[in-house]
């Protein structure tokens, strides 16, 4: 299949493939972040929002939303998700609304979807464009530095009549600032057994060189990637959550 062919193509496969995540978890954790560096405001922009699962829990906690991606078919369902909110199909990299937003959200390491190194300033440059005074930007992501390219996740579950195997892992060739994330997903049915494969290239840096990027624009403040818990990164595991608040 050709890059990114399973997130446009397979749009309706999406809430199966992320079954496994607890968004309820994850939403709690950056909205109690929010309060904690942010100014207490509650308009939010989910970038690469998907089918919007975290959008639907913001607006349970009493949030007002908008939702942004670059695919139709999964602005379509995200709506039908979330009636209450606004969606609108545009880049990360480079996007723009009328009015300021007082948290900025990117999950599922997404802001490694950014069109390269380039991409990804010109998404963080957008971001900051876009906060009002005091505002948060938060997202998660993952080390180049730190990858093992032999390391996959993956889950099962069942859907109409058929089951279903996701697998999904990172890759790095160990220079430039290129990774890829690999996908795989099995279905069978009726004994019958169909297989995809597809690799989405994605922008590729150390916890390090995000620093750098973010500091003349946002006060970072850089934390374990657990849900359950505020605690600051150790400086030696592989995933991260950033905080950035608008300087």
């Amino acid at each position: 299949m050709s890059t990114n062919a399973l997130y446009t193509d397979l749009s309706g496969y999406y809430d199966l493939m992320c079954a496994d995540i607890d968004y309820q978890a994850q939403s709690i954790s950056v909205n109690r972040l929010n309060k904690l560096f942010g100014n207490a405001g509650t308009r939010h922009l989910d970038l690469a929002c998907g089918t919007g699962p975290h959008i639907r829990r913001f607006i349970d906690l009493g949030y007002t939303c908008h939702g942004l991606d670059i695919n139709q078919p999964m602005l379509d369902l995200a709506l039908q998700r979330c009636p209450e909110a606004l969606f609108a199909r545009q880049d990360m990299s480079n996007f723009h609304f009328d009015q300021p937003f007082d948290l900025i959200t990117c999950f599922l390491y997404s802001v490694h979807y950014s069109d390269g190194l380039e991409g990804l300033k010109a998404c963080i440059r957008s971001v900051q464009n876009a906060l009002s005074r005091d505002g948060v930007f938060c997202f998660n992501a993952v080390d180049k530095t730190r990858i093992d390219n032999t390391r996959f996740v993956g889950h099962s579950t069942t859907h109409n009549d058929s089951t279903f195997v996701f697998r999904s892992g990172w890759h790095y060739e160990g220079s430039g600032d290129r990774q890829s994330l690999k996908l795989s997903i099995q279905r069978t049915t009726g004994g019958v057994t169909q297989s995809w494969q597809d690799e989405h290239a994605m922008v590729a840096l150390s916890f390090g060189d995000f620093r750098e990027l973010l500091a003349p624009y946002f006060e970072v403040h850089v934390f374990e990637h657990d849900y359950e818990r505020i605690v600051p990164w150790d400086g030696n595991s592989g995933n991260a959550l950033f905080v950035c608040v608008k300087t």
